[in-house]
């Protein structure tokens, strides 16, 4: 993709979105400082359609809108913080989008063991990019609620290691699932599959 069109931008601010609401449901709360949730999924769809800068902008603007819609609140120690945690951390889920290609080559061949190994891998390096910042947030702003005797990075590494794992588990049998049974939810009406398109979908 060498530039980004309208449409493009319309449905990452449309998958931003469909984000925050997810991301609003309940999650699997494992302690105070654990939770996972398949909220990233709109964010992988976006990744999987359109590649990484349109996936990158979706994640952003999913950050964004948590501070907009105060869903960030209590959550911001620091403007570095914020800025790291809610921004960086959220855009980088678009890292997945660099397996676009690979991807749609599956689709297009019906290879769907191939198939689930790429989604699952973009999945792990989205997951992976979002939670190194918040793995760094974690020990230099939130080191101080390390229970007594505990070291800040160790703590850190622990609460969002636990996290991405579980986030990066749920999100992968949600995609495999929904781009395996329904491949044409990351078609754009632009993609071409010629002779397979049919029985791919």
């Amino acid at each position: 993709m060498k530039k980004i069109g309208l449409i493009a931008l319309i449905e990452a601010a449309f998958f931003a979105a469909m984000a925050l609401v997810l991301d609003l449901l309940p999650s699997l709360q494992l302690s105070p400082s654990i939770s996972i949730s398949f909220a990233m999924v709109p964010i992988f769809i976006i990744a999987f359609r359109w590649g990484f800068k349109v996936s990158f902008i979706s994640g952003f603007l999913w950050g964004l809108l948590q501070i907009v819609t105060g869903d960030a609140a209590g959550s911001i120690l620091h403007p570095l913080q914020g800025f790291l945690e809610y921004f960086v951390a959220f855009a980088f889920i678009g890292f997945a989008g660099l397996f676009y290609q690979p991807i749609h080559s599956a689709i297009k061949e019906q290879k769907k063991l191939l198939l689930s190994v790429w989604i699952i891998v973009a999945v792990f390096v989205g997951s992976l990019a979002r939670y190194f910042w918040h793995f760094l947030a974690g020990f230099i702003f939130w080191g101080h609620y390390a229970p007594e005797g505990v070291n800040a990075v160790l703590f850190s590494l622990v609460a969002n290691g636990t996290t991405m794992l579980g986030a990066f588990v749920l999100c992968s049998v949600v995609l495999v699932f929904l781009v395996g049974t329904a491949p044409r939810l990351i078609r754009r009406s632009d993609s071409a599959y010629p002779s397979a398109n049919k029985k791919a979908s």
